[in-house]
């Protein structure tokens, strides 16, 4: 059977490759390794359809090391260890290029199947590069993330599957064979969500199901065609941030009904269990914050215990975790308060620590007056004593807004107690 698309017109050089202009451009930090033939371990991070796999291929080619291939769905840990074995025999002792070790979705790898991964990292007897959709900083055990760079790989843009598009159309000899006339292309990027693999495998959808000699790509056209072949839910595609992104704003909008809809289509959809706790612990803060302080607590507990426990049970935890964070009082103040304190930082700079916060550990530094008029906020009535804590520059400056809940309403009262008009409370 003939090869997909994507696959037939799969980059073989750097050169070749499109996007990623951050990494293998011509200031590109990988390729700079490249041309030193210095390639450290790597994690390949960004969604799909982004050329991880591509890259790594490139990366072996291009620096003429032995290239191995696991993918973490299929793969165990007698799997990693015979291509360790392998690895070993085949470089190392006889060459200074170590064989690079590919692990597809690496953040599917248990932590004794990251951990069988270690000494070969450790003792350089493989190159390993991973590919992950997912936060390494979650999904990686930080021993191993400590082992390897992390890049991130940004979803395609539009002039890059627009260049997808054209490469297609030019390079294969299938679809160059065809009078393909490229009409309108927004229904094409569009429904690729920025997947240049997916952008390929519609497009090629298009053109297969037309039997007329001039083939007229229309947004019409293609709407029709995805609507009669797309499935359910693609967990690496479209869907899989769509329906996320509705079962967030479900709750975010205190719709319970539409939220457990939302989650059962994800869990019906195969989704994983820590992705989907994963986006509640998040939401419990940056939506519900100190409106209701308890929702982090059960949104933290529900993902620990849904990492224990598994499928098919855990759909129960994360139904009543949906519910409780879609039926608690909202707000997104702790979200605004970081965000105004960032936006500060970064207009007003490095500010000086006022000098009677600073530490004083030595004498030189008391001598200086570190510290000297601190007052001790126990030695004063209420635990209170009316002293500045930001830099002169942004006295007065309220980057905490409380919201409109009964929770806030008493912390702006608590504030307005303390601290009278200084932050208008």
């Amino acid at each position: 059977m003939e090869a997909p698309l994507a696959e037939r017109i799969r980059p073989q050089k750097l050169e070749e490759y499109i996007s990623q202009l951050h990494l293998v451009g011509s200031n590109g930090s990988l390729t700079q390794q490249i041309a030193k033939g210095i390639i450290p371990s790597l994690l390949f991070w960004g969604p799909p359809g982004t050329g991880k796999t591509t890259l790594a291929q490139i990366i072996a080619q291009e620096s003429k090391r032995p290239f191995y291939v696991l993918s973490a769905i299929n793969s165990g840990v007698k799997d990693i260890r015979d291509v360790i074995e392998k690895a070993k025999q085949s470089g190392g002792l006889f060459t200074s290029k170590n064989p690079i070790l590919f692990i597809d979705e690496i953040h599917r790898f248990s932590k004794s199947q990251q951990d069988s991964l270690l000494a070969a990292v450790e003792k350089g007897w493989i190159t390993l590069i991973g590919a992950t959709t997912e936060n390494p900083s979650f999904e990686v055990i930080p021993a191993l993330l400590s082992r390897c760079q992390v890049y991130v790989l940004n979803a395609f843009t539009k002039v890059d599957l627009e260049t997808l598009l054209a490469r297609a159309m030019q390079t294969d000899a299938y679809m160059a064979s065809k009078n393909i006339q490229l009409k309108e292309t927004e229904a094409l990027l569009r429904l690729s969500g920025g997947d240049g693999r997916k952008l390929l495998n519609i497009f090629e959808l298009v053109v297969n199901a037309s039997n007329e000699d001039e083939i007229i790509i229309t947004n019409d056209r293609v709407f029709e065609l995805v609507q009669q072949n797309t499935v359910l839910y693609d967990k690496s595609g479209e869907q899989h941030y769509d329906i996320v992104s509705a079962f967030i704003k479900s709750i975010r909008g205190s719709d319970p009904n539409a939220a457990v809809y939302w989650l059962a289509r994800m869990i019906e959809g195969g989704e994983d269990v820590k992705f989907i706790a994963r986006r509640m612990l998040i939401l419990s803060s940056e939506d519900i914050g100190n409106a209701n302080p308890t929702a982090f607590i059960m949104a933290n507990n529900t993902f620990q215990a849904v990492a224990i426990i598994g499928y098919p049970e855990s759909r129960i935890l994360l139904s009543q975790c949906a519910i409780y964070l879609a039926t608690s009082a909202k707000s997104n103040a702790s979200y605004l308060a970081i965000g105004n304190a960032q936006a500060a930082v970064k207009q007003t700079g490095n500010l000086s620590v006022p000098l009677h916060l600073r530490n004083a550990p030595t004498k030189l530094m008391k001598e200086l007056g570190y510290g000297e008029e601190y007052k001790y906020s126990h030695d004063y009535a209420n635990n209170f004593a009316d002293q500045e804590f930001l830099p002169d520059t942004l006295s007065n400056t309220a980057f905490y807004v409380p919201g409109n809940n009964s929770r806030e309403n008493t912390n702006r009262e608590f504030l307005r107690n303390r601290w009278k008009s200084k932050y208008g409370y």
